[in-house]
C-alpha cells in the first residue's frame, strides 16, 4: 500500500498539477473574458502579484542564506530555513501556486478557466503532504520543531 501512495504522490500528482496548471494559464489567455467584472479582474491581478512575490522569493532567500551547495540549485538547499519568507510560510512556491489558480480565475472570468484552477489549486494542495514527508526526512526533527 505504501508503494502505491509513494507511486501516486510523486508521478501522478505532478503530471494533474502541470496538466492543470499549464493548461488554466493558456485557457486564461484564450478564454480570457473582456466583458468581466472589472473589480474582479483587479482583485486576481493583486492576487497575481502576491503569487509571484511568494514564487520568487525562496529563490532569493534560499540562495541568501547560504544552505546551497556552490553550483547547486536553490532547491538543493542542506540548512533548514526558518527566516523571511519562511517565517511566514512553510511552503511559499506551493501558495504561490494556489494564488495564481485563483487570480487567473478572477482574471480570467471564464468557468473552463475556474475549473482548471480549481484542479491546480487542490492539486498543489495534495502536493504539500508529499513535501512535508520530504522535509521530515531531510531535516528531521529540526522540521518537526520548525513546524
Amino acid at each position: 500500500m505504501e508503494n502505491r501512495q509513494v507511486y501516486t504522490s510523486t508521478t501522478i500528482l505532478p503530471t494533474i498539477l502541470t496538466m492543470a496548471a499549464g493548461g488554466q494559464i493558456i485557457l486564461a489567455f484564450l478564454l480570457y473574458n473582456e466583458n468581466g467584472i472589472s473589480l474582479i479582474r483587479n482583485i486576481g491581478w493583486v492576487i497575481l502579484w502576491l503569487s509571484a512575490i511568494f514564487g520568487w522569493l525562496p529563490t532569493f532567500t534560499l540562495q541568501r542564506l547560504e544552505g546551497v551547495p556552490k553550483g547547486k540549485s536553490y532547491v538543493h538547499t542542506t540548512t533548514l530555513v526558518d527566516r523571511g519568507v519562511y517565517a511566514i510560510v512553510r511552503h511559499p512556491q506551493y501558495l504561490a501556486g494556489v494564488l495564481m489558480g485563483v487570480a487567473l480565475s478572477l482574471i480570467a472570468q471564464h468557468w473552463v478557466v475556474a475549473i482548471m484552477g480549481f484542479v491546480a489549486v487542490i492539486t498543489y494542495y495534495m502536493s504539500t503532504f508529499e513535501e512535508e514527508r520530504s522535509c521530515n526526512r531531510k531535516f528531521g526533527e529540526d522540521y518537526k520543531q520548525y513546524v
